[in-house]
């Protein structure tokens, strides 16, 4: 059984300016597997939000291979036409804010993306439930977005990445705006749910006290990528 969730092969990222071509990703090559939750560190500049975009369908690269759940989906163009409906069925992104809907109440913020893609009411609102208890918010469904802590916020944030079943969620800076315990707190659901449900996961953060709770972590520097197993890892 093949437990490869993303697999890139010699991705190269260029953007055109008047007096030359900077290249931000020079041929970066690596795989993750299913249940695989991964730290994605690097300086400022370096390319890490670049990445998760291509990664997520969003930007387009200059040219390499990328395979997202077993599939090829870019070989030099993309190869699947309707990128959108892959982030909608296969895609969760969680981001430093947590981007909700405000006049909109918890439990319609989750079921947005399953209402898109043609879910029936009973199957999301059900869906919405099982999340909601899953991350012990159970009992603001009906709260609207502005009522909630920070933290709070940011489970809603995370339910509503779930809410499709994704095969592969990328958060960019998911705990920034916490405190340590509460970004600990995240840490900890994003790791139960990377194992339990075989999500594979790529987390752009900076702080190192966090480092516990991943597998791997991808470096990325001077346009460059490594990935090492979570040993201790010198950021």
């Amino acid at each position: 059984m093949n437990r490869l969730a993303i697999k890139v092969e010699n991705l190269v990222k260029e953007f055109k300016t008047k007096e030359n071509i900077l290249q931000v990703i020079k041929g970066i090559s690596f795989e993750l597997q299913k249940g695989e939750i991964s730290m994605l560190v690097g300086p400022s500049g370096s390319g890490k939000t670049t990445l998760l975009t291509m990664l997520g369908c969003i930007l387009e690269p200059t040219r390499g291979k990328i395979y997202l759940d077993d599939e090829l989906i870019y070989d030099d163009k993309w190869i699947l036409k309707d990128t959108r409906k892959l982030r909608r069925e296969k895609l969760g992104f969680i981001f430093q804010t947590h981007n909700l809907i405000p006049f909109l109440n918890v439990e319609e913020n989750i079921t947005l993306v399953p209402q898109l893609n043609g879910i029936s009411k009973i199957e999301y609102t059900k869906k919405a439930k099982e999340l909601l208890e899953y991350l012990g918010i159970e009992d603001k469904n009906k709260y609207m977005i502005g009522s909630l802590s920070g933290g709070q916020s940011q489970r809603v944030a995370i339910a509503r990445s779930l809410a499709n079943n994704p095969r592969i969620i990328l958060a960019d800076e998911p705990t920034a705006a916490l405190d340590k315990e509460r970004a600990i707190s995240v840490m900890e659901l994003l790791c139960k749910i990377a194992k339990e449900q075989e999500v594979a996961m790529i987390v752009v953060t900076h702080d190192d006290r966090l480092l516990p709770y991943f597998d791997s972590v991808l470096k990325i520097e001077d346009g460059y990528l490594t990935k090492k197993l979570n040993e201790g890892v010198d950021l």
